[in-house]
C-alpha cells in the first residue's frame, strides 16, 4: 500500500534532521590540502581557451543574466534574463540566441514578450533536450513586495514550459510546470529514469521535483530543507549522481558562512541526509557541476570567498572530493571589443557571476554573466581540463 502524500512529506522532513552522510572532505587540493584559506586566489593558475561575447546590455535593457545553453538541432543554444534594470524588475522577460560553433553568436530574439501582468517579471530557469524537443524553462512572479521593493519569490510564483517549434521558428507556451515553484537548472535523469529538478518556493523553501517523463508537465515535490530554517539558508541548488547512484545536493549557503553545504539522498530524491557545511569555499553565488563523459566531475563556481572573481572549474574523480582547482580563461576587460560601445556599470574588480556548463565533442561551453550585464561564454577542450587534473 503507498503512503498518502502527507506521510511522505513529513518524512522527508524528518529525514533531513537524520545524522550527515559521513562523506570525506569537500576539497582537497595539492599544495593547499584540505584548508580553504590557504589559497592563493591571485596565482591561480588559469586554463586556456576560447572567449566569446553573447550579448551586451544597452541604455534600453541593461540586465544580463540567468544564462543556460543546450546544444540542438546541430547548434548551441543560449538563453537568459533581459531586464530594463539590474535585477530582476517588472518587463524583463527572456530572450535567445544560437550559435553553430559556440563562439559565433546570433542577434539576440525574444523567447516571450514581458508579462501582461502588470508588475511580473519572467526569469530564464534553463534548457531541456526532452525526446527530441527543445524547451525553455521560465519562472513567471510578481517583482515588489508590499514596500514597492524588489523580492523573491513572489505569492503567484509559477514554472512555466515554452517549446520550440522548427517548423515556424518560434515557441510556444506549453502550460504549467508547477505551482509555487522556481528552479534552479533544467531537469537531468536520475538512476531509476525519472527527472528531478531542485526546486524553491515563494517562501524560499527547498524541495525535490520529480517526474517529467509521461509529460514535460507533470510533476511531483517532497520538501527537503526550509530557508534558514537548519542553520543556515539554503539557496540556488543544484545536484549530481555519483558513481554508487545516490545523488548528491550542493547549495548556496546565504547566512555567510562563505562555503557549500550538501546532502545526499539514496532513495532518488525522496529523502536526504542533513544539510552539512564542507570546507568548500564560496563567494555567496550561483554554481553548476556535472559529471562529464571521461566519468570525472566539475564543478564551475566563485570559489574566493571574498568576491565573484575568478570564476574557476574544480574537477573530482568521484564526485564528492574536488582535487583540481583553476581559473576560467576569461578576459578581465571588455573595453576592446567592438559590440561595447556603451559600458553601464564599472567597478575596480569584474564581477563574473551565474556560470551554466554543457560538454560538447569534446569541450565544456561555460556561459556566465559579467557585471550583470553581458552574457559571455569560454569553451575549453578536455585536452586542457586532463592537463590540470595531472
Amino acid at each position: 500500500m503507498k503512503a498518502p502524500l502527507l506521510s511522505l512529506a513529513c518524512l522527508a522532513l524528518f529525514t533531513t534532521l537524520t545524522p550527515a552522510a559521513g562523506l570525506p572532505p569537500m576539497l582537497d587540493l595539492p599544495g593547499t590540502g584540505q584548508d580553504p584559506t590557504k589559497i592563493d586566489f591571485t596565482q591561480m593558475q588559469v586554463l586556456k581557451g576560447e572567449h566569446a561575447l553573447v550579448t551586451h546590455g544597452d541604455p534600453k535593457w541593461k540586465f544580463r543574466l540567468h544564462n543556460y545553453l543546450a546544444f540542438h538541432e546541430g547548434k548551441y543554444w543560449c538563453i537568459w534574463s533581459h531586464g530594463p534594470v539590474i535585477e530582476d524588475n517588472p518587463t524583463q522577460h527572456v530572450r535567445y540566441a544560437t550559435s553553430p560553433d559556440g563562439l559565433t553568436w546570433s542577434e539576440d530574439k525574444q523567447l516571450m514578450p514581458p508579462s501582461p501582468k502588470e508588475g511580473f517579471r519572467y526569469i530564464a530557469r534553463g534548457l531541456w533536450v526532452r525526446d527530441g524537443r527543445l524547451l525553455a524553462i521560465v519562472s513567471h512572479d510578481e517583482a515588489f513586495n508590499e514596500k514597492g521593493k524588489v523580492h523573491f519569490f513572489g505569492k503567484s510564483l509559477q514554472l512555466l514550459a515554452w517549446e520550440w517549434q522548427p517548423e515556424s521558428q518560434s515557441w510556444k507556451e506549453l502550460g504549467l510546470m508547477m505551482d509555487d515553484a522556481i528552479n534552479n537548472f533544467p531537469p537531468q535523469k536520475m538512476p531509476n529514469g525519472e527527472y528531478g529538478m531542485l526546486r524553491r518556493d515563494h517562501e524560499r523553501k527547498v524541495s525535490m521535483m520529480f517526474g517529467g517523463v509521461t509529460s514535460p508537465l507533470d510533476w511531483k515535490a517532497v520538501p527537503l530543507v526550509a530557508y534558514k530554517g537548519e542553520g543556515f539558508a539554503p539557496e540556488e541548488p543544484d545536484w549530481w549522481t555519483l558513481p554508487d547512484n545516490r545523488l548528491l545536493g550542493l547549495f548556496r549557503d546565504n547566512s555567510g558562512s562563505f562555503r557549500f553545504y550538501r546532502a545526499v539522498s539514496s532513495d532518488n530524491g525522496r529523502t536526504w541526509t542533513a544539510p552539512e557545511k564542507t570546507n568548500f569555499p564560496d563567494a555567496t553565488s550561483k554554481f553548476f557541476g556535472l559529471r562529464t563523459s571521461r566519468g570525472y566531475y566539475v564543478l564551475v563556481s566563485n570559489a574566493n570567498p571574498k568576491q565573484r572573481n575568478p570564476l574557476s572549474l574544480s574537477t573530482s574523480d568521484n564526485g564528492v572530493t574536488f582535487t583540481r582547482m583553476a581559473a576560467l580563461p576569461i578576459p578581465e576587460k571588455l573595453s576592446a571589443d567592438p559590440k561595447i560601445t556603451n559600458p553601464l556599470r564599472s567597478a575596480s574588480t569584474e564581477t563574473f557571476q551565474y556560470p551554466h556548463v554543457i560538454e560538447q565533442d569534446g569541450y565544456l561551453l561555460v556561459a556566465f554573466s559579467r557585471r550583470k550585464q553581458t552574457i559571455e561564454v569560454v569553451k575549453i577542450s578536455f585536452d586542457e581540463i586532463e592537463r590540470l587534473r595531472q
